[in-house]
């Protein structure tokens, strides 16, 4: 069984920095390409950034330059370094295959204020 489990985000002022965390189980996480998503009030859920097995990463515009993926294989975790946070960056994050195949965890709520 599949479980994917957010953490780390928080309240923070525009500016700040958050790290989230999220462990994987229940598949070969090492042979599997991992994403972030973020989904905010009233929009649609968006691919933030993603990192393939062997650790190649691609961002979205929108966090290019401020955000930053990494994996640990050894302990089925991917990483969300995020820096420079604004208050459009304010959603809930989740983690997944890029093609949003595993199901869906709780995710983490990150709030920036301004």
């Amino acid at each position: 069984q599949v479980q994917l489990v957010e953490s780390g985000g928080g309240l923070v002022q525009a500016g700040g920095s958050l790290r989230l965390s999220c462990v994987a189980s229940g598949f070969i996480f090492r042979a599997n390409a991992m994403a972030w998503f973020r989904q905010a009030p009233g929009k649609q859920r968006e691919l933030v950034a993603g990192i393939t097995s062997s650790g190649t990463t691609t961002y979205a515009d929108s966090v290019k330059g401020r955000f930053t993926i990494s994996r640990d294989n050894a302990k089925n975790m991917v990483y969300l370094q995020m820096n420079s946070l604004k208050p459009e960056d304010t959603a809930i994050y989740y983690c997944n295959n890029p093609r949003g195949v595993f199901g869906w965890g709780q995710g983490t709520q990150v709030t920036v204020s301004s």
